[in-house]
């Protein structure tokens, strides 16, 4: 077994920091210690395999993604990236587990949709791994299969108000669901748009020649955000379950939110940075020389870039602060623009859904503390505590403790990242371009540790494909 001394830094939780050596056994944290103590009876730096040095840094707990889509078929194509390297990639921007998402859709088995999960996944990940299930066909067989979910390690789930004919339950099926959350404990997800009403406005605007990115955002109205989010609160708070609403972007449905968690309710979101720093004016209107008006089906997603005119970005970053909102995911899910994103030249309807960002989470939440939206503390409690107790990992995941996996992240203050593509900028996803192009970090991943093996340092990947594993979760430690 491998040990380890992590030296000088300043370890960060989430309610505190303090400067502490930090050192591994295997894969194991096994102590945090004053620098330089000798209360273990022998001087660590001289007796341990190997010292990483940590002045002037800070050591935080590696980073959780608790919303990614690797390998996802979707709009007659499949997420560019694979398990193995989208978990690479997260490796290099400090992330140390993702939970992805398998599925079932109408007509499939929920045993059959994980299964198939587990085989896409198995030996191929770069870090450790678990999974959310996606039930896009709400029947007596599906829900009976739910119940046995939480003896597999998997204790979430996740409906979809939005895509009528793939995903998309109505009413009742999300309230039959619910009450199988309130029956095992089990977290309810929602992706909480009306998706029959977006339907009927994208056709309008089709057929009146708005078929350009920039519309992807104009149907997907925050007005159907807002009353999707409202009635999966009431549904929740009718069947007792609880709620986690998944990459909120509208202001309007944070206050539901908000509102929600005033009475008392166990009600709970996430948004992702692509809410926080990109909008639809600027980035779904975008105009290039290669792609003109199409240059914006980039960054269509779902839920959409919302207007910076209406302040929704800031909005969120407002409710990060106050815990309106608890968690910053990625949604991960790339598609190249060539051959991918492409499919929906001439009509949003037909753009592949999704933003890569596994990569760039930490960093990006980080250059919110540097601007002052959020303190060194918080960073640490929305990218990797509060994802670990939301969804059944904290104690081994999301903090630095005796006993905890020795997933850790040296985070250099005084470094520098520049993300996009080309020489002297990070880019490790299996995309054609960056929906974060230009962006400039003050601050930069130095070393990061997946159960006590380095697997990045100075930007260089030592690793291996099969390093990661399959977690098994517990129910949420976040519903007290």
């Amino acid at each position: 077994m491998t040990t380890t001394l992590i030296s000088g830094g300043t370890v960060v939780s989430a309610t505190g920091r303090n400067t502490a050596d930090v050192l591994v056994d295997g894969e194991r944290i096994v102590a945090v210690l004053e620098p330089g103590s000798r209360a273990l009876g022998v001087d660590l730096e001289a007796s341990v395999d190997r010292v990483v040095d940590a002045s002037g840094k800070y050591v935080i707990p590696g980073g959780i993604d608790a919303h990614t889509h690797m390998q996802l078929p979707f709009g007659g194509t499949e997420a560019s990236d694979t398990f193995e390297t989208g978990t690479r990639a997260a490796a290099h921007g400090g992330t140390t587990t993702i939970i992805d998402f398998a599925v079932q859709r109408y007509g499939e088995r929920v045993q059959d949709g994980l299964a198939a999960w587990h085989e896409k996944a198995a030996g191929n990940c770069a870090i450790d791994y678990g999974f959310h299930q996606i039930v896009g066909g709400v029947d007596a067989d599906s829900l009976a299969a739910l119940r046995t979910l939480p003896d597999e390690g998997i204790t979430s789930f996740k409906l979809f108000m939005a895509y009528p004919g793939v995903f998309y339950s109505d009413d009742a099926q999300v309230l039959r669901a619910m009450q199988v959350s309130r029956d095992t404990g089990m977290l309810t997800m929602m992706h909480a748009e009306n998706g029959p009403a977006i339907d009927v406005l994208a056709e309008q605007l089709a057929e009146q020649g708005k078929t350009d990115p920039y519309f992807h955002g104009v149907a997907r109205a925050w007005e159907m955000e807002e009353e999707a989010t409202h009635r999966a609160i009431m549904l929740a708070k009718l069947t007792g379950a609880p709620l986690y609403v998944v990459h909120v972007s509208a202001k309007q449905a944070v206050e539901q939110l908000a509102w929600a968690r005033d009475q008392g309710w166990r009600v709970f979101g996430e948004t992702c940075p692509q809410y926080l720093y990109l909008s639809l004016e600027e980035q779904l209107g975008a105009r290039s020389e290669e792609w003109g008006a199409f240059e914006g089906a980039k960054w269509v997603c779902s839920t959409p870039l919302r207007s910076h005119a209406e302040g929704h970005q800031a909005a969120m970053w407002q409710a990060l602060r106050t815990n309106d909102l608890q968690m910053v995911s990625t949604d991960h899910c790339p598609f190249c623009m060539k051959d991918q994103k492409e499919l929906g030249l001439g009509d949003f309807r037909k753009i592949p859904n999704g933003i890569g960002g596994v990569e760039h989470r930490m960093d990006l939440m980080y250059q919110g503390v540097v601007t002052g939206e959020i303190t060194l503390e918080r960073w640490v409690e929305l990218t990797s505590t509060t994802p670990a107790r939301m969804f059944g990992l904290y104690g081994r995941k999301g903090v630095i403790q005796p006993g905890a996996d020795a997933d850790l992240v040296v985070y250099d203050p005084n470094g520098h990242t520049s993300i996009g593509i080309g020489e002297g900028r990070t880019h490790h996803m299996n995309m054609d371009h960056s929906a974060w192009e230009g962006y400039e970090i003050d601050g930069r991943v130095d070393v990061v540790l997946s159960r006590g093996k380095v697997v990045v340092e100075d930007g260089a990947y030592l690793g291996a494909k099969g390093d990661g594993r399959f977690v098994k979760r517990g129910l949420s430690q976040y519903l007290g």
